[in-house]
């Protein structure tokens, strides 16, 4: 079993969140390795759904998507009904056909701001990935290459003027660190595990216990 298998296990035995759903975010600078992670705990998890930030914010409101959040995804998810949330189209600039997000038993939330203070009482656990703000945005301006320049430009003002006002990283319950091959799950700064927790850590692994 390596560390996903791990963290998947103890995700799964942490109580509901939102309904019958364990929601758990997984939040950092943008280029921090946000994405990558949630895809490979989903798969962890059996195909866990996943719905990302990006879906949700457009180019004028980056950050304002939170009553998006709550009418098509929180409510439903909260009665036990599948949500149904129309997915932003970045290159024609206009939400498209709406996506199903059904009420798993574990759902992911991953994106810039995934644990702020509106889903933070919805969530039953906030991962944080531990790359500093610079060395995040670098990597995801090479990712995206020199035509994103200018909205790299935009996004890192904007980001940085959300972190300062509705931070995520002091909440975070875990943070994780990438590593050349794996990761470390490292205790978050909301304290140290203790016994009654389900997931604590042990040289620098998640483990269920």
């Amino acid at each position: 079993m390596d560390d996903l298998d791990r963290a998947a296990r103890a995700l799964r035995r942490l109580p509901p969140s939102l309904g019958p759903v364990r929601l758990v975010a997984v939040d950092g600078h943008a280029g921090s390795g946000k994405s990558t992670l949630a895809g490979r705990l989903a798969a962890a998890l059996g195909d866990a759904p996943v719905l990302r930030l990006d879906d949700l914010a457009t180019h004028d409101e980056p950050f304002a998507w939170t009553d998006r959040m709550r009418a098509q995804v929180l409510e439903p998810l909260g009665r036990g009904a599948t949500a149904r949330y129309l997915p932003y189209d970045w290159t024609l600039r206009r939400f498209g056909p709406a996506r199903e997000l059904p009420p798993a038993p574990v759902v992911l939330v991953e994106g810039v701001g995934a644990g702020r203070r509106e889903l933070r009482p919805h969530l039953a656990w906030l991962l944080w990935m531990e790359r500093a703000a610079g060395a995040s945005w670098e990597r995801g301006r090479h990712r995206d290459g020199p035509d994103q320049a200018e909205f790299w430009d935009g996004w890192v003002v904007a980001e940085t003027r959300h972190f300062a006002e509705d931070p995520s990283r002091p909440f975070a319950d875990t943070l994780v660190r990438e590593r050349i091959e794996g990761y470390d799950w490292l205790p978050g700064p909301t304290g140290a595990p203790g016994p009654d927790q389900i997931i604590t850590h042990r040289d620098g692994l998640m483990a269920a216990d």
